[in-house]
């Protein structure tokens, strides 16, 4: 299995749980409709990865998320993670109406930084992102749709959390393409005080 890094340590995630269309400005941007309920979808154990990889033949895109990993069903650390969307066969599945799978859950695309254990109140986490030193996307957990523990709340009505599983929350505007050499720059904030921050530079899939 693909782990995570919590401090000194690796977490095993049995799944992650990915919340889609949870900032109102996202869902503006791609031409969606405000959904009544939480859109839920999962990514697969194999789609974690420390590596962000890219493919120019199926447009990937990148979503910056705050990303919580569980512990007796509750959040118990914080990262930031890239939900990483190949959006043209996204794109084509919905058009058929059919499930995003081959769209969101490949391998490598969920791309997480180390998590840090939260101290306190999640009422006041943000991110941001930046792409070579331009600021792309700026959000948190106060401009959701539905809030972190509201989600988790929601997910555990159908499916069972176990320890070290990882929901994903959303993600703000400034979605693009990830294209080979950008250097992206994930941050997590509580308030003005920076919790973690992560790096990594894309690489063509074919270079792995």
């Amino acid at each position: 299995m693909n782990p995570v890094r919590l401090g000194s340590d690796q977490a095993y995630s049995s799944k992650v749980v990915c919340i889609g269309r949870n900032y109102l400005d996202h869902i503006t941007e791609l031409g969606n409709k405000v959904p009544r309920e939480p859109v839920i979808f999962l990514k697969p154990n194999s789609s974690i990865s420390v590596y962000l990889f890219c493919d120019d033949n199926d447009g990937i895109h990148y979503e910056g998320e705050l990303s919580f990993l569980i512990r007796a069903g509750r959040p118990h650390a914080v990262g930031f993670g890239l939900d990483l969307t190949k959006r043209n066969v996204q794109a084509e599945l919905k058009a058929k109406g059919l499930p995003w799978e081959r769209a969101k859950a490949f391998d490598g695309a969920a791309v997480f930084s180390h998590f840090v254990k939260i101290e306190g109140d999640v009422a006041k986490l943000n991110l941001e992102l930046q792409i070579n030193g331009r600021m792309e996307q700026k959000g948190g957990v106060e401009l959701m749709l539905h809030k972190p523990l509201d989600l988790i709340e929601h997910i555990q009505r159908f499916i069972s959390l176990e320890d070290n599983d990882i929901v994903m929350t959303g993600t703000p505007k400034g979605v693009g393409a990830v294209r080979p050499g950008d250097r992206f720059t994930g941050r997590v904030l509580d308030g003005q005080s920076l919790l973690l921050e992560a790096s990594w530079t894309a690489r063509l899939a074919s270079e792995s």
